[in-house]
């Protein structure tokens, strides 16, 4: 079964719109995994706006008592504090993303003919401290070769271009695009995770027609629904859905 780990970044962001320390990070993040949740995933950015450092740390050590959940921390080795707190928490996994640091939200992925040789020595400090490394890619089967070519085990395919065409007639294309991809990273012998935009409707058409998704991270969609739903059922439905795959909709080969 494809993993879902759960994007705790909106729950920091209301959080930070007061100075009551609620609603709380490690709080939500119990809530999730005791729902069935897989992991936690957070994505720390320069200005704080959302996760904090402290988050990351609070979070590591309730995650020790959880053995069987991963951590996926997010965000640009380049700016900070990607590589600091990945060095002090040690998580299962760094995810790679070529944000800007005033980026609103992560919206390309990696041009690894441009950035490989910065890349190679991150992936290889990272490994180093036992951590796996995935990268932020778009769907393009023609560069997975060269991101495996990085060390990285893992890519997670950005997800916005198929949430978007979702229920459209681009559709079905845009879904081989996905399924291309998957196969040749696949092909590549990486690992393959997704995010951004994914929700409970278009989710279980995305694991059916995508094929070897090994993890899935949401967060918006997820806190969204958890606002009608409440946090532990919203989990427990997305894990459903993701059981159900298809869905009663048709996959494409």
């Amino acid at each position: 079964m494809t993993r879902l780990s759960v994007n705790l970044n909106k729950v920091a962001l209301l959080r930070n719109s007061r100075s009551l320390g609620i609603p709380g990070v490690t709080r939500a993040a119990r809530i999730v995994l005791e729902a069935g949740a897989h992991g936690i995933t957070v994505h720390p950015r320069p200005d704080a706006r959302h996760i904090r450092s402290a988050d990351v740390h609070d979070l590591a050590q309730l995650l020790k008592s959880s053995p069987a959940a991963e951590f996926n921390i997010e965000g640009n080795p380049f700016e900070p504090p990607l590589l600091e707190l990945a060095r002090a928490v040690r998580p299962q996994q760094c995810t790679l993303v070529p944000d800007t640091p005033g980026a609103f939200t992560s919206d390309h992925g990696w041009n690894i003919e441009r950035d490989a040789s910065r890349l190679r020595p991150v992936v290889d400090e990272l490994h180093q401290l036992g951590i796996r490394v995935s990268l932020f890619m778009d769907p393009l089967p023609e560069m997975m070769a060269a991101a495996a070519a990085t060390g990285a085990q893992r890519v997670e395919l950005y997800t916005e271009p198929y949430a978007r065409a979702f229920g459209t007639a681009g559709e079905a294309a845009m879904v081989q695009k996905y399924a291309a991809a998957a196969r040749s990273a696949l092909a590549a012998g990486l690992g393959v995770n997704a995010g951004h935009d994914l929700n409970r409707d278009n989710l279980p058409r995305f694991l059916s027609a995508v094929p070897g998704v090994d993890e899935v991270s949401i967060g918006h969609a997820l806190i969204a629904d958890a606002l009608e739903l409440g946090l532990a059922a919203t989990v427990r439905d997305y894990l459903r859905v993701m059981e159900t795959k298809a869905g009663g909709r048709g996959a494409a080969g």
